[in-house]
């Protein structure tokens, strides 16, 4: 299968798998949809890794535990944001990863002290921020707003799990393995969680466990794909296709959750896409040892 197939099917299970969280979200904790997204992945990755003939025991423990602590971090504040956002909303804010990238790139620069700094990063930056502010426009409610602050978060921290991920590949780490030590970072973290969420969900229904199982392994799937896609393709064409995921989020959030269409919003969701395609295409001649993953490594 191309490259390019494989992102637009990537990209379309991500989409489906957050919606898959939206609806668990009505009736699981933050923390239990995690936890069950984790376990779903580490089985998985354990079982991909044997039939491998991969050892799970890694060389780099203390990467893999950073890695972990910022992205599931990360994950979480997600899957909180798409509980209370609309989809294509919380999905753009989590796209944001690559406009934080090229500002984590501008701060590198004025830290080494470097006296040129390339301005079209900066303005890549500015309008990414611009869009922010027209999607959290100062009209959305107190709950939604705190929403999209976490959201937005979350799309810096993603960006700064992208760069440990890229680290771990450097050093010789199969991508299986970093999945499965992230999956393990999410049952931990969703079963530390779980005292201050409520506990774990007693009525399950099987609707409920559908969507929990959907989760894990729609995000299961789609990682595996993408990884292929980005292995295989060019990254400027993968990370322009991957931008689908916003334009997916936005029908299933029409078609089922009736999410509003406002101008004003699309025209932030735009700004976004353009500010993450061209920070990731400055990215490569800034940085060429730079891999772009996944925004949505989760």
């Amino acid at each position: 299968m191309s490259a390019p197939l494989l992102m637009v099917l990537a990209t379309l299970l991500f989409a489906a798998m957050s919606v898959c969280v939206k609806y668990a979200s009505a009736h699981y904790a933050t923390a239990e949809i995690v936890f069950y997204r984790g376990v779903v992945g580490a089985l998985a990755m354990a079982a991909l890794l044997r039939s491998r003939g991969v050892p799970l025991r890694t060389p780099v423990p203390a990467m893999h535990l950073w890695r972990s602590v910022v992205g599931v971090t990360a994950l979480g504040l997600w899957f909180y944001a798409i509980g209370g956002l609309p989809l294509a909303t919380a999905m753009t804010l989590n796209y944001m990863s690559s406009v934080w990238m090229a500002l984590f790139l501008i701060g590198g620069a004025i830290m080494l002290g470097r006296s040129a700094i390339d301005g079209r990063l900066v303005a890549t930056v500015l309008i990414g921020f611009v869009g922010v502010a027209l999607i959290l426009r100062p009209t959305m409610e107190r709950d939604q707003l705190w929403h999209g602050l976490l959201g937005l978060l979350s799309g810096m921290l993603a960006a700064m799990a992208y760069l440990q991920v890229t680290a771990l590949g450097r050093v010789g780490e199969p991508e299986p393995r970093v999945v499965f030590y992230f999956s393990l970072g999410s049952v931990v973290a969703g079963l530390a969680a779980l005292p201050f969420s409520g506990g774990m969900h007693r009525e399950h229904t099987l609707f409920g466990v559908a969507m929990l199982l959907a989760v894990g392994v729609l995000a299961t799937t789609a990682q595996l794909l993408m990884t292929r896609a980005y292995a295989t393709g060019r990254p400027l064409v993968n990370a322009s296709l991957q931008y689908l995921g916003i334009a997916y989020s936005f029908v299933f959030g029409v078609l089922l959750f009736d999410d509003p269409v406002t101008p004003m919003a699309l025209a932030g969701m735009v700004l976004v896409v353009v500010a993450g395609l061209a920070a990731t295409q400055l990215r490569s001649f800034s940085a060429p040892k730079d891999a772009t993953t996944s925004t949505l490594e989760s």
